[in-house]
């Protein structure tokens, strides 16, 4: 009898621990995902709200998001890398470029004429930080989801177009990143850099004459009613620019979570990921562009014989960038011809 009331005791105890088990492999886990635009903006209601859609579908519910757009955990832009290595967000958006100089390698591909389309060429810089160990390097105190740049980079001026290499002479303008802010220099113009967020402000007191950025951002900062010129570049050049992003979990975080909730991170992650954000930025350009023509903007398309000139001109941005990148320790020439090769592999022309 005692024997069978222990073994009817054991069994019950064994249930309640498998029930307990189960009870905790079914708690939701909430992550606290950060990003610098606002709700509005394509990165938010296209990209950063499905992803979670996503994840939460295919965990059964035990991934959920909470979203924080506009930097409502505080701080700004350039601190929103620091934010997710610390755990004040699980997950942020961000550029590295927003820290100056603190991820070089991956400013490769913000030098001048480097991509075409940001689908392709965001599989290539996710398979760049791959293939040349970057996320154990400049990247190992997060865990990289995807990486991804956006349609190519163009100009919104104010008062006139620029059609020449002449037309830079005297223009103050916008620039996201330490690279852009060079090529701005090689051309002539006055580089002005801050994030995507002050740009509206700065345009409409004056304190820049236009702004460098890509058809899906400006929307997002209503630069369109604020610029009456766009510049575009032809083509079948290259654009003149992109800019990359990073994805980013917190590292104790991701190790936190259960074996098949890591798999679903993991499975909305990589190149394929990078691609599908990339193609997100190369469709939203013709709807934000048809915002600027609707209101009556002029567009003027650079031919790519002026385009050489203007990349001429930016040689010395690439220069630049293989002699930092060599003095810390990389092998520059060899970083460079890895994503020329990745970008040419991905993005022909």
């Amino acid at each position: 009898m005692e024997k069978r009331i222990k073994l009817a005791i054991r069994a019950v105890v064994g249930a309640a621990l498998a029930l307990a088990v189960g009870a905790a492999s079914a708690e939701v886990v909430t992550l606290k995902v950060a990003h610098f635009l606002p709700p509005g903006s394509t990165a938010h209601a296209k990209f950063i709200t499905p992803w979670c859609e996503k994840i939460n579908k295919e965990s059964a519910g035990q991934l959920k998001c909470q979203i924080y757009p506009a930097m409502q955990l505080g701080g700004t832009p350039p601190q929103l890398i620091d934010q997710v290595r610390d755990g004040v967000a699980d997950i942020v958006w961000t550029l590295p470029g927003y820290s100056a100089g603190r991820f070089p390698a991956v400013e490769v591909f913000e030098l001048p004429f480097m991509i075409n389309k940001a689908e392709a060429s965001s599989r290539a810089l996710w398979e760049y930080v791959r293939e040349n160990k970057l996320d154990q390097s400049e990247f190992k105190d997060v865990k990289p989801i995807l990486f991804h740049v956006h349609d190519g980079g163009q100009l919104h001026l104010v008062k006139k177009p620029i059609a020449t290499l002449s037309n830079f002479r005297g223009l103050k303008l916008r620039a996201p990143t330490r690279q852009t802010n060079k090529f701005i220099a090689a051309l002539g113009a006055t580089p002005v850099g801050m994030p995507v967020p002050q740009v509206s402000e700065a345009l409409s007191k004056g304190v820049i004459d236009g702004a460098m950025m890509p058809w899906e951002v400006v929307p997002a900062v209503k630069a369109q009613e604020m610029v009456k010129f766009h510049s575009e570049s032809d083509p079948k050049f290259r654009s003149l620019y992109t800019t990359a992003f990073i994805f980013a979990m917190n590292k104790a975080k991701y190790d936190s979570l259960a074996p098949d909730l890591k798999a679903v991170i993991d499975a909305n992650g990589g190149a394929d990921a990078s691609a599908w954000v990339g193609k997100v930025w190369d469709e939203s350009a013709t709807e934000a562009r048809k915002l600027a023509a609707d209101r009556g903007n002029q567009f003027n398309r650079i031919p790519a014989e002026e385009l050489g000139a203007w990349q001429r001109a930016g040689q010395v941005v690439y220069d630049s960038w293989v002699s930092e990148v060599s003095a810390k320790g990389y092998d520059g020439k060899a970083l460079l011809k890895s994503a020329q090769s990745l970008v040419g592999k991905y993005d022909p022309l």
